[in-house]
């Protein structure tokens, strides 16, 4: 037998209700065959409050792992040697403080800091452009980025601690273009700014620029991503001879994690997930010179919502069985001296320049954060529309809708998605206060008044890390160590990149326009519509899509961002007199916020309709109507003709 390349690091991403929990799913994970974590952490988190902040009710251990002070990282970590691990953590706004809390830990275990390996996703761009976990304005979160680099490079030299994120770009729309040139554009933001910082020597920048690492997306048009891929290489090692001068050609590689799209999972005959999530392995596994050094991948239920541990162990058997049994790895590149290939890869390169030069003349991605999200909320309006016309074939949702009822979904013997226990807030909320009255309030003070002055601080020797390890040792928690950054930088409200007339809609919006006109004859004014995300779900594409379909067929749309408190829905709707109040959440939290919402909206005597989109499971549909939700819309409902066209019914009632 041919001699087999070492197979890529195999991940699950995973993380729920409380740290204890997560650990007891990762050991479960790690003794199955997956050889590398990856954590999820929960929104508070991820954006900077402690369970007993208001922002947080409802969002408490729901999307991922709790995290709130150095003891729950122990739980976490349990049994699990971080000097023998490989660790990935999906956080950006909170990047530092969760990796100081994990350095912090290392040091208690006895961990050689210099061999600990990991990543910590950390790029800010794609949270103001997709997912929505920002907190701090571009240039401060720049800085905060610069300083985990430059200590990284000295104190932690294997660690990845920025990684460029592709992935949720295609996630909001990204063509493969954009995808290659909006994250090449954000590396190079990265490394521009810390040669110019004072925080790394000239001698060092080869070893910064080979610390730089990727995390890109795969759709299931596998042969294009496998281009996307080796354009993504070439590209990267060109810029990094040309632009940083880096001679060693180890240090010019494209190193990359993947987790394939979870964009295109449907809802509808959703077993159609698990050949989708093969087909999307493939971009990244089957060109040798580009494979992927990591892989998690989503499960087959992820649009029903939270997956359970069968579910992940069905992902990562999909990843053994190609490792292990396939002989794909007794190959080199099979894509070698391929016309096919190497045609697609020049045609991708030579698109992806002229976008990224664009960026980088308009400032680069960090100044272009606004330009760059119009861009992909247009670039998804024109692929939704694809599917909504039947251009773009979805198995399942635009063709072969016909099936037979689905043994993985039917029956009460066996529950298809995981709940998380509402209990967990409470237990969260009681674990926090318990922490602060036992621990050195004189320490924890001296620590952020000492992170406070570095944030302040514009000297070279001055690295936010440094005060952050402190606080975590002494028991800060996450909320403290935000508050004390957000006192010093503010907070940011990125872009919504909602424009009117960016797809072509058809003659169905024709009809949807003149309904909205005739209301607008009849009474003087428009139909109207709110469109609101409340809690701290971040991930806005379907509501930004709302609003853009609801504009082309002819309402007057109130949409102001992501992260609204119920309070502050209440008061829009009031002050815009609006009709109907649209609800996106996406994060599991509907029951906890929508019913406050509609409250707050009686309260006050507004008489809209309200409507719910999300993730909603049937029983939790009926919940919302039985607090008084007109409609709950979830991703089965694909067509935006359709739902525009029952809003406008909602309104014609009203009439």
């Amino acid at each position: 037998m041919a001699e087999r390349s070492k197979p890529w690091v195999m991940r699950t991403y995973s993380g729920h209700s409380t740290a204890v929990k997560s650990n007891e799913l990762y050991r479960a994970n790690l003794a199955k065959g997956q050889t590398g974590l990856s954590v999820a952490f929960d929104l508070p988190t991820q954006t900077g409050y402690d369970p007993d902040h208001p922002d947080a009710a409802g969002e408490v251990g729901k999307v991922g792992v709790p995290v709130v002070h150095l003891g729950h990282l122990r739980q976490l970590f349990e049994a699990i040697p971080l000097s023998e691990m490989n660790t990935s953590m999906t956080i950006n706004a909170t990047a530092a403080w969760l990796w100081g809390l994990y350095l912090a830990l290392g040091e208690e275990q006895g961990a050689d800091l210099r061999q600990l390996q990991g990543t910590t996703q950390n790029d800010i761009v794609k949270e103001y452009l997709s997912r929505g976990t920002y907190i701090f304005a571009p240039e401060p979160s720049k800085r905060l980025i610069v300083d985990m680099v430059a200590y990284g490079i000295t104190n932690a030299p294997k660690w990845n601690p920025v990684n460029v994120c592709s992935y949720h770009l295609q996630e909001a729309g990204a063509t493969p273009v954009q995808e290659i040139a909006y994250a090449l554009a954000t590396a190079i933001d990265i490394l521009d700014a810390l040669r110019d910082s004072g925080k790394v020597e000239p001698n060092e920048m080869d070893q910064v620029v080979g610390r730089i690492s990727f995390f890109v997306n795969a759709g299931v048009r596998f042969i294009e991503e496998i281009a996307k891929m080796r354009t993504f290489t070439a590209m990267w090692d060109e810029i990094c001879r040309t632009r940083y001068g880096v001679d060693d050609p180890s240090l010019r590689r494209f190193r990359y994690g993947v987790q394939v799209n979870s964009l295109g999972l449907t809802e509808q005959q959703p077993e159609n997930n698990v050949q989708r999530i093969v087909l999307e392995m493939l971009g990244v596994t089957l060109s040798g010179d580009a494979r992927a050094r990591a892989i998690q991948l989503p499960a087959w239920n992820e649009a029903l919502g939270l997956p359970r541990p069968w579910d992940q162990q069905w992902s990562l058997r999909m990843q053994q069985v190609l490792a292990y049994e396939s002989d794909l790895l007794e190959y080199p590149d099979i894509f070698a001296g391929s016309v096919v290939m190497d045609a697609k890869v020049k045609e991708l390169t030579v698109a992806a320049q002229i976008e990224l030069d664009d960026v980088l003349a308009l400032g680069g991605a960090f100044a272009a954060i606004e330009e760059l999200k119009s861009r992909l909320v247009a670039s998804q309006a024109e692929r939704v529309a694809r599917i909504e016309s039947g251009e773009q074939i979805v198995v399942g949702v635009n063709r072969f809708t016909e099936t037979t009822l689905s043994p993985l979904t039917s029956g009460t013997s066996l529950d298809s998605i995981l709940t998380v226990d509402p209990a967990v807030e409470r237990e969260m909320i009681d674990d926090v206060v318990a922490w602060r009255k036992n621990r050195d309030d004189t320490a924890v003070r001296d620590a952020l008044q000492e992170l406070a002055r570095v944030a302040r601080s514009s000297e070279p020797r001055d690295n936010i890390m440094v005060p952050t390890i402190a606080l975590a040792k002494a028991g800060g928690t996450t909320g403290e160590w935000a508050d004390a950054l957000r006192a010093v930088f503010g907070e940011y409200r990125a872009p919504t990149g909602v424009r009117v007339g960016v797809a072509n809609r058809g003659d169905q919006f024709a009809s949807l326009v003149a309904r909205s006109r005739a209301i607008g004859e009849h009474r003087g004014t428009p139909p109207k519509l709110l469109v609101a995300k409340p809690g701290l779900d971040g991930h806005s594409n379907g509501a930004e899509q709302i609003a853009v379909a609801a504009r082309d067929a002819g309402f007057e749309v109130v949409y102001q961002g992501i992260r609204l408190s119920p309070e502050e829905i209440v008061a829009a709707a009031r002050d815009e007199d609006v009709d109907i109040v649209g609800i996106s959440i996406l994060s599991g939290s509907h029951l906890a916020l929508v019913p406050r919402v509609v409250k707050g909206l009686r309260d006050a005597g507004v008489d809209a309709k309200v409507v719910v989109g999300g993730i909603v499971p049937d029983e939790d549909a009926a919940k919302l109507r039985a607090h008084g939700v007109t409609a709950v819309y979830t991703p089965k409902d694909f067509s935006l003709g359709a739902i525009m066209s029952d809003l406008l019914g909602m309104v014609e009632s009203l009439n």
